[in-house]
């Protein structure tokens, strides 16, 4: 029964350390040009099925044609997302002109 337990508690921490955090990057125009960034949080609830408040790239950007933007879940929003058992889940947007 020993053996068993621990086998499972392996395999279970073994899973947890294989999961990776998510990013998603994308440009528009040529690219940032000054390389000043903006970060801004995105709320959700219940996995990200609910959002509560979501960042807008376009404003972020203000002016700028040409910028890249970043959305991601940083350890941070991993952690959240763990302790609250997905009932919170907080993504990070970043706009770098």
């Amino acid at each position: 029964m020993k053996k068993l337990i621990s086998q499972t508690i392996l395999i279970a921490v073994l899973a947890m350390s294989m999961s990776s955090c998510y990013t998603y990057t994308y440009m528009v125009g040529d690219g940032p040009q000054s390389g000043i960034t903006v970060k801004e949080k995105n709320h959700y609830l219940i996995y990200g099925l609910a959002p509560l408040n979501v960042s807008d790239p376009i404003r972020m950007a203000g002016d700028s044609d040409n910028y890249k933007v970043t959305i991601e879940h940083t350890f941070v929003d991993g952690l959240l997302n763990a302790i609250t058992f997905g009932i919170y889940t907080p993504t990070t947007t970043t706009v770098t002109k």
